[in-house]
């Protein structure tokens, strides 16, 4: 980052996961803080909303399953049938893009039938009237059409929700991957408001966890923001093919680090085309020669994990973590951190900005003033390897209220979000590239691709190119419900094409009950170089960027499939 800046780089805006979700609580809340992911062993409704636990949050699901015992009720709410949701006790489906609506019927429901904490609602939130006045534009009739889901089933979930205490809604990244990401996840905010479940243990929202172990970290510090001019150019990591082939003046120069663009950017036609432009000098930091490194003119190699220092924030739990290298680097691979201190000097940079040793950047980073932090320090982490950030036994971040909101409130009524000439009460907007959205478009491309990370073998695009991995994977699938794929002809394992006007992809037909019809999903993660045909689920993905936050509109993608011949 110092180096970046101290060239006048074109910034980067890293907003491509969770910054929508986050946007959307923050209107809500004022912040991300939620509950502690170890006290869902204390609810006893737990609502898993567009999260595939058992695959992608694997070690949460022992405090699911721990709740269950003590009798808590499970509950998945994803178009998809996930791992997660065939052991749940209950699989609600809304159609994609739909989940700020199923939100607003549970409400109107639970505030018709008098079942919302008035007394939370009254000390602790602002705008209940205006909210109540959006609620009647969302009967439980009006509901099921727009998700799909059975009016009866609405009412049920609402009074379950409701009338259960102590309530938990997990959410995670892919409820921000729509157009209105931010949106839903500020309308789903409000439940636990509207019935007090931040009152209790076990009660609230369980989101990620980068308010506690990652946030609180002196980044500033450490990439030393003061440097960056910010009359400089930035350009959304979302829309990087764009960047790479519209952008005036032109981007000359590329450094790739971390990542695999080449396979988790959506739009990954006019990715590809930048990263083939003969005048584009690219240097990409790796292990492995990913489908981005082949397009490198130079690849630079990077340790792993067990060979560097660092500090490891985490995004699932509360404690932070020491990376100790447990081995030389192996041949003349480097810590990114190395490679970037060497440019500096090179390029005749301020000798003082790449002084820093790893262990003086850890040190720095742990030195903020957030109260989160007190208690973890080089000592600590040195002894035990982690340190637990200072949440407390008995953590109910807003038993009492203490949104930090303008208000001070929970904002069921956004006025920031009025100044911004946004709607300032929770709403469903349908995603423009939706059947709702673009009823045309979706008479040429009639289902709604879902790209989730539900691959086994996979994390992100990591590991897809090992050959165990690939084997257990078997070919690259796509979900088709038997509805649909009759009336394509097409049958359970056939090779066929999914397209629309972005890209093709190849792939391998799964005809059962996974997916609702109307709805087709793909695995993300896997590399063009790897699949049959060269081209994978972000072929066909959009760079839309979302409401609120700067995220991706991955999931609001349609399509057509139709056999291979």
């Amino acid at each position: 980052m110092r180096l970046f800046a101290r060239l006048g780089a074109t910034r980067l805006v890293r907003e491509i996961c969770g910054s929508s979700g986050a946007a959307g609580a923050r209107v809500t809340q004022g912040g991300t803080k939620g509950m502690l992911p170890e006290d869902l062993r204390h609810s006893r409704f737990i609502v898993l909303w567009g999260t595939n636990t058992i695959v992608t949050n694997l070690h949460l699901w022992p405090f699911v399953t721990e709740a269950r015992r003590a009798g808590a009720r499970i509950v998945v709410v994803d178009p998809v049938e996930t791992r997660t949701a065939k052991s749940a006790d209950w699989h609600v489906r809304p159609r994609p893009g739909t989940d700020a609506a199923l939100a607003l019927g549970l409400m109107h429901v639970i505030v018709a039938e008098g079942l919302h904490d008035a007394d939370y609602v009254e000390r602790h939130a602002v705008g209940f009237e205006e909210l109540r006045g959006r609620l009647e534009e969302y009967p439980p009739d009006r509901v099921a059409a727009i998700t799909g889901v059975p009016a009866a089933e609405i009412c049920e979930l609402a009074r379950a929700y409701a009338t259960t205490r102590p309530a938990a809604i997990r959410t995670l990244i892919g409820l921000g991957h729509h157009e209105q990401g931010g949106m839903t996840m500020r309308t789903i905010a409000c439940l636990p408001v509207l019935v007090g479940a931040w009152r209790e243990l076990g009660g609230g929202i369980a989101g990620t966890t980068a308010w506690a172990a990652f946030s609180p970290l002196d980044h500033d510090a450490v990439q030393r923001v003061d440097l960056e001019d910010p009359s400089v150019r930035s350009v959304n990591m979302v829309q990087l093919g764009r960047a790479l082939t519209e952008l005036a003046p032109p981007v000359r120069a590329l450094v790739v680090y971390n990542s695999n663009p080449a396979a988790i950017a959506p739009d990954q036609g006019r990715v590809l085309e930048g990263l083939r432009r003969d005048d584009l000098f690219t240097v990409v930091i790796e292990q492995f020669l990913t489908d981005t490194a082949r397009h490198a003119d130079v690849v630079l190699p990077a340790t792993t994990q067990i060979e560097h220092l660092d500090v490891v924030p985490s995004w699932g739990s509360v404690y932070v973590t020491l990376n100790r290298p447990a081995i030389d680097p192996v041949g003349e691979s480097l810590p990114n951190s190395e490679i970037f201190r060497r440019l500096g000097r090179r390029l005749g940079l301020e000798e003082e900005l790449f002084a820093d040793t790893d262990e003086e950047l850890v040190r720095a980073a742990l030195a903020g003033d957030d109260p989160l932090l007190a208690g973890v320090t080089w000592e600590g982490l040195l002894e035990d390897g982690y340190v637990r950030v200072a949440v407390g036994d008995d953590w109910r971040p807003y038993a009492d209220g203490g949104f930090a909101t303008p208000s001070g409130k929970a904002e069921l009524y956004s006025a920031s979000l009025r100044e911004r000439g946004l709607d300032p009460l929770p709403t469903h907007v349908a995603a423009a590239e939706s059947p709702a959205g673009d009823p045309a478009l979706a008479a040429r491309y009639p289902l709604q691709l879902v790209t989730a990370k539900w691959s086994l073998h996979f994390l992100n695009s990591q590991y897809a190119n090992l050959p165990r991995h690939l084997a257990a994977e078997g070919a690259m699938p796509v979900e088709l419900s038997r509805e649909d794929a009759e009336t394509r002809g097409i049958r359970d394992e056939d090779t066929v094409r999914v397209f629309n006007d972005r890209g093709s992809v190849q792939a391998t037909a799964r005809v059962g009950s996974k997916v609702p019809a109307g709805v087709a999903a793909m695995p993300s993660g896997w590399w063009a170089s790897l699949a049959e045909g060269g081209a994978t689920a972000n072929a066909l993905t959009r760079d839309t960027l979302t409401d609120l936050g700067g995220g991706c509109a991955f999931h609001d993608t349609l399509v057509e499939v139709e056999p291979l011949d």
